[in-house]
């Protein structure tokens, strides 16, 4: 029987956000709904029967991780302090911290990693429950993704459209983006400098496969983002929609 554990990678600044928002507190940490950002995906995950361990890679000197606000979650959630200066050193950290802290099992590198952006705090156990079982066995793994909706320009050097990039088989990666413990590992080390982890697989000659998901599993990079994941959050289970 195949067991799952998840990975958020949460050692980054938000400078990006900060710089917007006015804020210095990294974004991982912006208060919403009552909670700060990462709690809402930490919170998802740890309530996913199928996920043993959700693990978040913190950077070392972080202090201002809020545990009392996270002891709710339970035993299943785990500190690695172990993040580094990119989001796929951090995932291939906290990868090797893993299998350290379950005690270098064996048969660890068989075991499902799904790895969740801090800040898409509207993941719902259904869209993770839907990743797993569509992707099953599949060597390749998969990822949470949605199809392009808009028509997308390509910009040249002076702000203007160079091209219509036509959308079709596009679709936009979400996470979790979910592969074996062994081969993601693998697949870190041999292109460590990727965005996403579909893109380190993909170097390997594999084809993740695509797991529809909807809109709602936002990330949050701007201040508007924030409130548009508040309003998800506070309206989803009175049944509206976006």
């Amino acid at each position: 029987m195949s067991s799952y554990h998840a990975l958020v990678p949460a050692a980054g600044s938000g400078s990006r956000m900060g710089a917007l928002s006015g804020r210095a507190v990294p974004k991982q940490y912006l208060p919403l709904a009552g909670q700060p950002l990462i709690w809402h995906a930490l919170a998802t995950l740890c309530a996913t029967p199928a996920i043993a361990h959700v693990f978040v890679v913190l950077a070392p000197d972080d202090t201002l991780w809020p545990a009392p606000a996270m002891a709710s979650l339970g035993p299943k959630l785990r500190v690695l302090r172990c993040g580094g200066d990119t989001r796929a050193q951090s995932v291939t950290n906290g990868l090797r911290a893993m299998a350290e802290e379950l005690g270098d099992a064996p048969g660890i590198g068989d075991e499902w990693v799904l790895v969740h952006d801090a800040a898409r705090p509207c993941l719902t156990v259904a869209m993770v429950e839907n990743l797993i079982a569509e992707v099953g066995e599949d060597d390749a793994g998969g990822l949470l993704a949605v199809p392009v909706a808009d028509t997308l320009k390509r910009a040249d050097e002076n702000g203007r459209v160079h091209q219509t990039v036509p959308r079709e088989g596009l679709w936009q990666a979400q996470t979790p983006q979910m592969f074996r413990h062994r081969l993601l590992l693998d697949a870190l080390d041999y292109a460590p400098q990727v965005t996403d982890e579909a893109s380190a697989i993909e170097t390997l000659g594999l084809l993740p496969r695509l797991v529809a998901a909807d809109a709602s599993n936002l990330k949050v990079t701007w201040p508007l983002d924030l409130q548009l994941a508040e309003w998800i959050l506070q309206n989803r289970d009175k049944g509206k929609t976006l």
